[in-house]
């Protein structure tokens, strides 16, 4: 199963998109490969920093922080593909 954490921050304009592309692409391969939650970097500071989030959002597949900025739908369709072929 592939885990996918969401960087966010309160008033952050670019992090609701962030997860309705994530949740878009999700339903479309299959959700029950992923498993995601949201991390509110200002209540989880230490573990954010921990990856290296500077911005949000930001977006850690398997624990590897992937994408510091908002990415393309076309760049998170392949970095999960990706994440898929790494796990078969």
């Amino acid at each position: 199963m592939t885990k996918i954490e969401v960087f966010t921050a309160p008033g952050c304009g670019k992090c609701g998109k962030a997860k309705d592309e994530l949740v878009a692409i999700i339903d479309r391969l299959g959700g029950a490969k992923f498993e995601w939650r949201e991390v509110n970097i200002l209540q989880e500071m230490d573990y954010a920093i921990e990856l290296g989030v500077l911005s949000t959002p930001s977006i850690a597949i398997n624990g590897e922080l992937v994408f510091t900025a908002l990415p393309s739908a076309r760049q998170l369709l392949q970095a999960l593909e990706n994440s898929i072929e790494g796990l078969s």
